[in-house]
């Protein structure tokens, strides 16, 4: 639209948005201040967007936002929790994006009569993927692309859905399926640095968390001690096969 403010976009939204098929119609589940829809809009890839927020204060930023890059027209702002700012049929694209795993799972959860007629959704948890990948599985929604980035010093996991074959990416026997939940297929296929520098955190922090629990004594310490062990290695073993050297 001619006049109309550009917004810059993060590398994690951006990564959002690249996922989004051209000419979709997408729901954007707390788009807090609307910069993704902004710029589907604003680069022509959606022609309508539907900008969810489930707190007033967000939304009228978002509000200001859209009014002051003229796409008013273009973008509904609803004030409603998860997906019931949306009615079934009214977008086939649905976005959710900057909050844990396991929120997203239960927005899904809670409003899934509403997916019916979605053909896409792209997440981005900020921690927990494995439950969003799991939840993926579960319902019959397609693994069909995920991107690993690094913005700011914090790792993020994107990911795109489709209506398919669950099964499909997990096809390969050289880890067990959780494992997989947590490794993410795409990403282990391409293992780039940020992915390695990920799994290289999180053997520093789970060493720091035994390092921890080895100073308390009881039963279930004892235990939990014993399972954090054992993830220990496991973590030792996926950087082994990706032939990095541990710090």
């Amino acid at each position: 639209m001619k006049g109309a403010t550009t917004m810059e976009l993060s590398q994690r939204l951006t990564a959002v948005a690249r996922y989004v098929k051209p000419g979709s119609k997408v729901a954007d589940i707390g788009s807090d201040h609307a910069f993704l829809p902004i710029h589907l809009i604003q680069s022509g890839k959606s022609a309508s967007v539907i900008a969810g927020e489930v707190n007033r204060g967000p939304l009228e930023m978002a509000r200001k936002n859209v009014d002051q890059t003229g796409f008013s027209k273009q973008i509904e702002l609803r004030l409603g929790d998860g997906l019931s700012v949306i009615e079934d049929g009214e977008v086939d694209t649905v976005c959710i994006s900057g909050m844990g795993g396991t929120l997203i799972t239960s927005i899904l959860d809670a409003g899934i009569e509403r997916l019916s007629s979605v053909q896409q959704l792209v997440l981005q948890p900020n921690v927990a993927e494995k439950q969003a990948r799991k939840w993926l599985y579960d319902h019959g929604w397609e693994l069909v692309g995920e991107t690993i980035l690094k913005e700011e010093g914090i790792i993020y996991e994107v990911f795109s859905a489709v209506r398919g074959n669950a099964k499909a990416p997990y096809q390969s026997q050289q880890w067990p399926l959780e494992q997989w939940f947590e490794l993410g297929p795409f990403l282990w296929s391409e293992k780039s640095p940020i992915y390695k520098e990920k799994w290289e955190r999180e053997w520093g922090n789970t060493k720091r968390v035994l390092s921890d629990l080895k100073r308390a004594k009881s039963t279930e310490i004892e235990t939990k001690r014993m399972e954090l062990e054992d993830r220990l290695k496991w973590i030792e073993e996926v950087l082994t096969c990706m032939q990095t050297v541990r710090p």
